[in-house]
């Protein structure tokens, strides 16, 4: 009897240092959530389908997340449009924040972009995630490959990229092999919205 009384006070002590280790750890969650939740940096300009939130302090009528139209604009309450695309997320906050100054006293704005849309790159032939992907800020095609993932089968001396500038289609080679040996850095180049990465 005294040893199964033993092993349950055992047990509950176990249980409870468990408990008591895992509670730190979920704390910081929520810290990490709100540093996760912009998804581009201080350069960052502001495309078309790019989603944003627009957060006016002390003001929960006007604060919103929205989605940049294909026309560059978003609309908010009190402005109506505003144009967003091609400004960075501080240019439009300083201009909502000069906009509702009519409406708010002292009006505290602030912009954050919560996804990135209008940056788009698209992979296809022996990769095992084919198709869009959202490009990060200053992405390279390495970084887009490795996130892709390649097959087994892929030619990793013939990968391409297929960029169109001013009109016209250009086809720039990547060695995949002397890239990750260190060599030819140079083909790891920054892709740029609308790049398509072709793994033969």
């Amino acid at each position: 009897m005294k040893s199964i009384w033993a092993g349950l006070a055992a047990l509950i002590l176990i249980s409870s240092i468990a408990l008591a280790q895992d509670a730190p750890a979920a704390a910081p969650a929520s810290d990490k959530t709100i540093a996760a939740s912009s998804q581009a940096g201080p350069e960052y300009v502001i495309g078309p389908e790019d989603v944003l939130h627009v957060a006016v302090w002390k003001e929960a009528d006007l604060t919103a997340t929205l989605p940049v139209r294909p026309d560059g604009k978003i609309s908010l309450p009190l402005l109506n449009d505003v144009q967003a695309a091609g400004l960075t997320p501080q240019q439009l906050a300083a201009s909502l924040t000069e906009k509702l100054k009519k409406y708010v006293a002292d009006p505290n704005v602030t912009v954050v972009v919560t996804q990135i849309n209008s940056k788009r790159i698209y992979l296809t032939g022996e990769v095992l995630h084919a198709g869009v992907m959202t490009m990060l800020p200053n992405m390279t095609v390495m970084q887009a490959l490795s996130s892709a993932g390649l097959s087994q089968f892929a030619n990793t001396k013939r990968i391409y990229v297929l960029r169109n500038e001013n009109g016209k289609q250009q086809k720039l080679p990547v060695n995949y092999r002397k890239l990750v040996k260190g060599e030819q850095i140079e083909q790891n180049y920054l892709l740029q919205p609308g790049d398509t990465i072709v793994v033969p």
